[in-house]
């Protein structure tokens, strides 16, 4: 009884602590918004831009939100009009409002609208709201999985638009051709399609200069990117830097991560000890992504492992990705999936038992609220892997060192994981199994075939030493700085953890003057690039 009433207690500690921290953010939010307002000049542009970002929050203020609202407020203060595409319980449901267990319950709305007046207070919104299209759902009724995510509706191609986001929500790559999925197909396709309707008559009233928008993976956002495109306007869309506090914004697709490094840039002696400096935190477990930190602590192999490697002829580590995430859809180029990949090096590893295999978990398959319902464990379990000598299984939540297991290794295994660049800028090796973002210039080898991979395979397991052409590393390293240092650009002048919700930020103090893109190299590239159509990347 004495501990229930500790944890009730607890809780609303921990509710309250939220509910005040949020409430003196928006706060901070209703006040600089106010200040944009009283100081944006006269309109000088008549085509506003459109900022649209359903996906990334509902209540609170995630990183990707935060960075369209300071992006709008700083493209007010040049004089150009923004429009907010607002969504007024307008999807039914939303990817972050998907109640995985109860498909048709109904989204948080009220408290979403709440923060969304809040982050668009002083700025024009066009509401957008659910709209039944009866011979809509008529034609989707008695549709198998399989016929929903070929589905057109007019000139949508609503079942691809749609698939990632049923993916990701489900987390798995493989669906269920249950009434469970079906029905969820169903509802993002119906909202997908009733606020298209109202996207372009919004085109067609407003004709943007150009349209941002969050991830463009996730279905709302990959409707209005799919309109804006085909009405010729330009999209742009953002994603999180590999810094913390930082995000990537291209004309591209944010989630694939396209950079176009000049082919005459090298890295200056202080870029170098730059790098080196990230990358001597990053292999100590020192870093976070999108408020994420995937390491709580790093441990070494051990002596146990060494022991059992040294009966081997050599050790070759396999690293794996999270099968749902919208980067996958990328990746998929040599392979269907990352575990037809996996199929074929565990073919390989059958044929090769002289060399121990290390099989690597993502660490964020398995994160809390957010575990993958189809994982490298599953597969093992389903593919006997355990019973082969010759493998060991690494889970996710074991954070053992992977830098330390690279080092020592002959060569490494990739699908698309970012490590395998890190291996490269350590010298070692790299056969990647999927496209990655690294792979758009000579870093890695990556077959373009299965069968080719399999044949590169079999030869780096029986040549006694692997020629790693010199300029991958060099390019490594070129890209990796590129990536963390031109490419993402920085916000930590005006964001700091909101130290309640992982992922989420709250305002610094800052005056309103820092907004102007002559005070801001970061809003003065994105500004740039939204307005005049120049590249979102800035000098490292």
């Amino acid at each position: 009884m004495e501990d229930s009433l500790r944890g009730g207690w607890l809780r609303n500690k921990l509710r309250l602590q939220r509910i005040l921290t949020h409430w003196r953010n928006n706060v901070r939010i209703r006040a600089m918004a106010a200040q944009v307002a009283r100081h944006a000049p006269p309109v000088k542009d008549h085509q506003p831009v459109v900022l649209f970002n359903a996906s990334t929050r509902l209540e609170g203020l995630s990183l990707n939100a935060a960075y369209a609202m300071l992006t709008g407020w700083s493209i007010r203060l040049v004089g150009t009009p923004v429009i907010h595409w607002g969504c007024q319980a307008g999807l039914r449901p939303c990817v972050l409002g998907t109640n995985q267990r109860v498909p048709s319950s109904s989204p948080p709305c009220p408290r979403c609208i709440a923060q969304s007046n809040t982050i668009y207070k002083g700025a024009p919104v066009h509401w957008f709201t659910f709209q039944v299209e009866t011979e809509l759902q008529a034609a989707l009724s008695r549709l198998t999985l399989e016929e929903l995510s070929l589905f057109c509706y007019e000139d949508l191609p609503l079942g691809e638009l749609v698939l990632p986001s049923l993916r990701w929500i489900l987390r798995r790559h493989h669906l269920q051709d249950d009434e469970h999925t079906r029905f969820l197909y169903k509802q993002y396709i119906l909202s997908a399609y009733s606020m298209s309707r109202q996207f372009r008559h919004l085109l067609a009233e407003v004709q943007p200069k150009a349209v941002m928008v969050f991830n463009g993976m996730f279905y709302p956002e990959a409707v209005v990117r799919w309109l804006s495109q085909t009405s010729g306007i330009r999209v742009i869309s953002h994603e999180v830097g590999l810094r913390p506090f930082t995000g990537f914004f291209t004309q591209g697709e944010a989630t694939a991560y396209p950079i176009a490094i000049p082919p005459e840039f090298e890295l200056s002696e202080q870029q170098e000890a730059r790098l080196d400096c990230y990358l001597e935190e990053r292999f100590q477990g020192n870093f976070s992504m999108a408020g994420i930190r995937f390491w709580p602590e790093m441990h070494n192999l051990g002596e146990d492992f060494w022991r059992r490697a040294t009966s081997f002829k050599q050790v070759v580590p396999v690293f794996t990705n999270v099968i749902f995430d919208t980067s996958q859809g990328h990746a998929n180029v040599t392979f269907p999936h990352m575990f037809a990949w996996l199929d074929l090096v565990l073919e390989i590893i059958k044929r090769h038992p002289e060399t121990l295999f290390v099989i690597r978990a993502h660490p964020d398959e398995m994160r809390l609220g957010k575990e993958s319902q189809e994982s490298v464990a599953d597969w093992a379990q389903n593919r006997q892997v355990e019973a082969l000598s010759n493998v060991l299984l690494v889970a996710s939540q074991e954070y053992f060192s992977s830098y330390e297991l690279i080092q020592r290794s002959k060569f490494v295994m990739v699908y698309n994981s970012t490590i395998g660049l890190e291996a490269s800028v350590l010298g070692v090796p790299v056969l990647c199994g999927g496209k990655a973002r690294f792979t758009q210039i000579s870093t890695v080898f990556f077959p373009v075939t299965p069968d080719e991979y399999r044949l590169k395979a079999e030869e780096f397991l029986s040549i006694e030493h692997i020629r790693v052409p010199d300029e991958y590393r060099r390019n490594a390293r070129r890209f990796l700085y590129y990536q963390l240092f031109c490419s993402s650009l920085s916000f930590e002048n005006y964001l700091q953890e909101d130290r309640i919700w992982r992922g989420y930020v709250a305002l610094k103090p800052f005056d309103w003057q820092q907004l102007l893109p002559e005070n801001s190299p970061t809003l003065r590239v994105i500004l740039d690039g939204l307005l005049c159509g120049k590249s979102f990347d800035e000098e490292g």
